[in-house]
């Protein structure tokens, strides 16, 4: 059974930007291994689109970014969407019951499906499918956007925290 994993960089004061937040060189190998690792991804809408960033190689990458655009593209993703019609390459659009839909990746899947979205990750919570929660703090304030916590938060337990790259710690909660 595979485990539901939420995950993003987050301010000090609580909010998720992934276009104000760019990771150290450390921090973006963390990130690029743990894609490697993940039997795949759930998306929002909105978190899809961004994402699909890595969909087109740049003439300006480095070798660390075309390799997580080559590890971004081999993995499954799931994209919850009731606007989107048609999705990029290994994707699949979900659309009416989510929560069956995601139950049945839980059990379908082995090893971890990496939730991203902070409204996504809200709905997930609320239907209590979260299993871990992965906070990368970063040292910054923003002062503004998307709080990584949408909606009521669940009771959490801190179970681990570790240093990744040259600033940033990452959190790791369970549901208490």
């Amino acid at each position: 059974m595979a485990k539901l994993v939420f995950g993003l960089n987050q301010s000090l004061d609580g909010y998720v930007d992934h276009q104000a937040m760019v990771p150290d060189t450390g921090l973006f190998r963390h990130f690029i291994e743990q894609v490697r690792s993940v039997a795949g991804m759930l998306y929002g809408r909105r978190m899809y689109e961004v994402m699909r960033y890595w969909d087109d190689d740049l003439p300006d990458w480095d070798a660390e970014e075309r390799d997580y655009a080559t590890v971004w593209r081999r993995r499954p993703k799931w994209v919850v969407s009731r606007s989107l019609k048609s999705i990029g390459a290994n994707a699949t659009l979900v659309e009416g019951d989510v929560e069956a839909a995601v139950r049945g990746l839980k059990a379908r899947l082995d090893g971890e499906i990496e939730v991203a979205g902070p409204d996504l990750a809200g709905s997930l919570t609320e239907l209590g499918l979260i299993d871990e929660y992965r906070l990368y703090l970063r040292p910054i304030v923003l002062g503004r956007g998307k709080p990584f916590f949408v909606g009521p938060r669940a009771p959490l337990r801190l179970v681990a925290s570790d240093r990744i790259g040259e600033n940033t710690i990452r959190l790791i909660y369970v549901p208490a």
